[in-house]
């Protein structure tokens, strides 16, 4: 069952919010996941190529499988990165018994997600938990005359699963109802991008996990106005955050130690890649507004 947050939220995003005008490029990145060695990572990238931390946006769930929960919300506040509430983010603020996340109960994810979130209330104080709790539900971006809506699953439903072979009639009733340009959302964890009747629908993948395609390395994206107006210009690209830290310290009992924080072995492996894969790129067609760089 869901948390009372997820059914409260649940038509949160088709009322627009006052937009930021941004040039770019920007850094559109899915959910950390409590993983603070790939957030680090890309923010040193972020570094290298010159993009501020205000124009690193998040899809949301900061706070998930991973064991950092309380480094990457602190993380987070130290750099003034932006992101939106995901369920994860709703459920950890409201104090709800689960994370909302919409899998299929017992299965492997659920069990998982019973896990991790026990871990995350144990380590998130109350402060940090409101600060989850502060971001907006959605974030209005008007870049090169484009306007982009940031959401976390779907317009409709926050935890909704959209992934490249959702129905595009799908996809199309969410741009109809938050009346935008591009969507760029998250939840779903795995990268894509298409072209909805001239429109973008973009997927940045999850940072704190790797897409289940074998490859450790997780992902984000650079998006830039084009160079004509009405044009943006979005890249995929990979972080190598070293995954091999998440399997230090791994002890007889199968857990995981950082100080005073422990996590279970499960989700240990749960960093590791998987096969195959069930995702699928799609480049936007010559001649729409958008330009898009291949993965």
């Amino acid at each position: 069952a869901f948390g009372a947050a997820s059914r409260k939220n649940a038509v949160m995003n088709v009322r627009a919010a006052e937009p930021l005008i941004l040039t770019g490029p920007i850094i559109v990145f899915g959910g950390p996941y409590s993983n603070l060695h790939a957030l680090d990572a890309l923010l040193a990238e972020a570094r290298r190529i010159g993009i501020p931390p205000d124009s690193m946006i998040s899809t949301g769930d900061l706070v998930a499988y991973c064991a950092d929960a309380r480094g990457v919300v602190d993380r987070f506040r130290e750099t003034g990165m932006r992101f939106i509430r995901g369920n994860c983010e709703d459920q950890i603020a409201s104090g709800a018994a689960d994370c909302g996340c919409g899998f299929a109960p017992g299965g492997e994810c659920d069990r998982l997600s019973a896990d991790w979130f026990s871990h995350a209330m144990r380590e998130l104080d109350e402060d940090r938990r409101t600060f989850l709790g502060s971001a907006p539900g959605r974030l209005d971006i008007v870049m090169n005359g484009l306007r982009i809506a940031v959401i976390h699953g779907a317009a409709t439903q926050q935890n909704r699963f959209v992934f490249a072979s959702t129905p595009a009639r799908v996809k199309a009733h969410d741009f109809e109802l938050l009346d935008v340009d591009a969507i760029f959302a998250g939840h779903s964890g795995l990268p894509f991008s298409q072209s909805i009747d001239g429109r973008l629908w973009h997927n940045p993948g999850a940072l704190g996990m790797p897409a289940n395609e074998g490859d450790p390395r997780v992902w984000f994206s650079i998006v830039s106005a084009g160079a004509e107006p009405g044009a943006l210009r979005q890249s995929g690209a990979i972080v190598d955050f070293r995954h091999g830290f998440l399997q230090g310290g791994v002890g007889s009992a199968g857990a995981r130690n950082e100080g005073s924080r422990q996590i279970d072995q499960p989700f240990i492996g749960s960093s590791e890649p998987m096969w195959p894969s069930t995702f699928i790129v799609v480049q936007v067609p010559a001649g729409t507004a958008f330009q898009l760089l291949a993965w």
